[in-house]
């Protein structure tokens, strides 16, 4: 019901700030505006959530971030702790621990490597030996050698946040128009014109969330150029199966992440590649692709050989060439801000969100954003 009211809503009304692209960090960014005061309107070329934000595996890991944003993860991980408060919905949070696995030695180093330096930012993770990590998780494999474990890891239902973000969002007093894909954004000396496929709205100012279509939106609205990679990530759920999984479970090379829900799937992602255009929207799984990421998973977890994959799907990701978030104003606008490319926005996204929504607020961000203007080549280079 709150759907089809937001879509039929007048796109005339101005806004203090509108913000485009209806994912996890758009809808934060939105739900904290409004609850501040601010007269907000989101739009989104599909329904919220649908794009990365609801077609990942669910995943909420701290040890499996960089380095530089494991403060950024336990704060978001603070976040989806206490989301039944802010939100509404704790979307079936669980924290249950979480296993990164090495197979060979190389990895074994690799694994050594990250961890320890993601514990001295703060996350409380431990190398384990590989006895240890069948204590914490006995359905493993004896192929793991080395393993890193973090108590605080766990998961949630991304496909259930699109609806929880609805109910929020009008509660908030946000309009929401959904399905109206913004043609061009015209700025203007007294506020800005979204010129969406439904109509044109105005607000004084625009947060750009869009995801894998971020760089088009900055070059055709500011020209603005930062390149913006389209990741296109996989993601298997099999057959509701007994209990084989109880933590969750990665790989020191990051092509492996599985838990299983409540109900007895088990979910399998990774980052494992699929094919897709962020132009069209259009996106597939790649078949090889989708058996190399299975095999692996039974590699780790023998019992589920057996299993039966039920579903499959991909979904277009968004990747700056550094690899961390683009968070900030748009290099030389002060009524333009952009907030996209967190890689594992899934767990830091919701919090990055509130720090831009202070930002325009004009609060100093509890923690330091992540400059879009980094990435922004000096003139004649």
């Amino acid at each position: 019901m709150t759907a089809a009211v937001s879509q039929t809503q007048s796109l005339d009304s101005p806004a203090d700030t509108a913000v485009v692209g209806g994912g996890i960090m758009g809808c934060v960014v939105a739900h904290r505006l409004a609850r501040a005061g601010q007269r907000v309107v989101l739009v989104d070329r599909q329904g919220l959530c649908m794009a990365a934000s609801g077609v990942n595996a669910g995943t909420l890991s701290v040890q499996i971030k960089r380095e530089e944003l494991i403060p950024y993860a336990l704060r978001g991980l603070d976040l989806w702790r206490t989301a039944g408060d802010w939100l509404g919905d704790d979307l079936g949070f669980r924290e249950v621990g979480g296993l990164a696995l090495a197979f060979t030695d190389d990895e074994a180093e690799t694994l050594t490597t990250r961890m320890t330096a993601r514990a001295d930012r703060g996350a409380p993770i431990e190398i384990v030996g590989p006895n240890r990590a069948r204590e914490l998780e006995p359905g493993l494999s004896a192929a793991p050698v080395l393993a890193s474990f973090c108590p605080v890891d766990g998961y949630a239902g991304s496909y259930l946040l699109g609806r929880a973000m609805r109910r929020a969002l009008a509660a908030a007093g946000v309009r929401v128009h959904e399905h109206c894909a913004v043609d061009r954004i015209v700025p203007g000396g007294s506020g800005t014109d979204i010129v969406t496929d439904r109509g044109t709205l105005r607000a004084a100012r625009v947060a750009i969330c869009g995801g894998a279509w971020t760089e088009a939106l900055l070059s055709q609205a500011y020209g603005v150029d930062i390149p913006v990679t389209c990741r296109v990530n996989q993601v298997a759920v099999t057959e509701r199966m007994p209990q084989t999984v109880r933590r969750v479970i990665g790989a020191a090379t990051g092509l492996l992440t599985l838990k299983q829900a409540a109900n007895g799937t088990v979910l399998i992602g990774g980052g494992w590649q699929g094919r897709g255009d962020p132009e069209t929207g259009a996106h597939d799984i790649l078949p090889e692709n989708l058996v190399g990421n299975l095999r692996l998973a039974a590699h780790a977890v023998p019992a589920l050989r057996g299993a039966r994959v039920v579903r499959a799907w991909a979904g277009l990701e968004g990747s700056a060439p550094d690899g961390l978030p683009l968070a900030g104003p748009v290099p030389g606008r002060d009524d333009a801000y952009v907030l996209a490319c967190v890689r594992g926005g899934f767990t830091i996204g919701p919090y990055i969100a509130q720090l831009l929504a202070d930002r325009i607020l004009g609060r100093a961000p509890e923690m330091p954003l992540f400059d879009p203007a980094r990435l922004v080549a000096p003139d004649g280079a």
